[in-house]
């Protein structure tokens, strides 16, 4: 059963990579989008741990405080019912004044060590952030480079007709053809209404002279 299972999960892994190395093939930079939110997720997670790391600082940082206050407060209690004689109240005031002393000491334990953790996960979320920038940054950089060589690409395929029978050359083509036949009927209109003119031109002064010489 269980090399059943490690097959069944070499063949999913096996086949999620192939998909991998197919959409990479296909579109690289939307898969380089996928990883990039990935990331961005990543981050958002540490993001959200370090807030909590503040509050938990912040919470450890007022129950210390309030300890050390009784301490202190059940200290001087104490002393005063030692002066006072009352033997009980002064026990009951000594062992409040021992509690609270070493809670205060265990949430300053407690306390230097979440400040620890607090600038470990400080310095790693800024540094996932810098990474992050610059991963959005090599991004655009490939991204600029890649719509070159594809514009590149398509002008060449466009402009190398003997490489290139898409559409795309088919309507340049068209478009030329067109001018082509435009250009021819346009000239030859004009050269049939300029020998017009200069026929018309000749008539009158052929008439003419034909009228003087009478």
């Amino acid at each position: 059963m269980t090399n059943l299972f490690a097959r069944i999960k070499n063949t999913i892994t096996a086949d999620l990579h192939e998909a991998l190395d197919k959409k990479e093939k296909q579109d690289p930079i939307a898969l380089l989008n996928q990883y990039l939110r990935q990331c961005e997720l990543e981050t958002e997670k540490v993001r959200k741990l370090l807030e909590r790391q503040y509050t938990l600082k912040d919470e450890f940082t007022r129950e210390s405080h309030q300890a050390v206050e009784l301490a202190e407060k059940r200290k001087y209690q104490a002393e005063i019912a030692s002066k006072a004689g009352e033997t009980e109240l002064y026990q009951f005031a000594a062992a409040e004044h021992q509690q609270y002393a070493d809670r205060a000491s265990r949430l300053s334990a407690s306390l230097e060590q979440v400040n620890s953790q607090l600038g470990d996960l400080e310095r790693k979320y800024e540094e996932m952030k810098h990474k992050l920038k610059d991963m959005h940054l090599r991004r655009m950089d490939l991204m600029g480079r890649e719509n070159v060589t594809r514009a590149n690409l398509r002008i060449n395929q466009v402009l190398d007709s003997s490489t290139y029978s898409d559409k795309s050359y088919s309507k340049f083509k068209d478009i030329e053809n067109y001018l082509d036949r435009l250009e021819h009927q346009v000239n030859s209109s004009f050269y049939r209404n300029t020998i017009d003119a200069k026929i018309a031109q000749l008539e009158k002064e052929v008439k003419l002279e034909e009228s003087k010489s009478i």
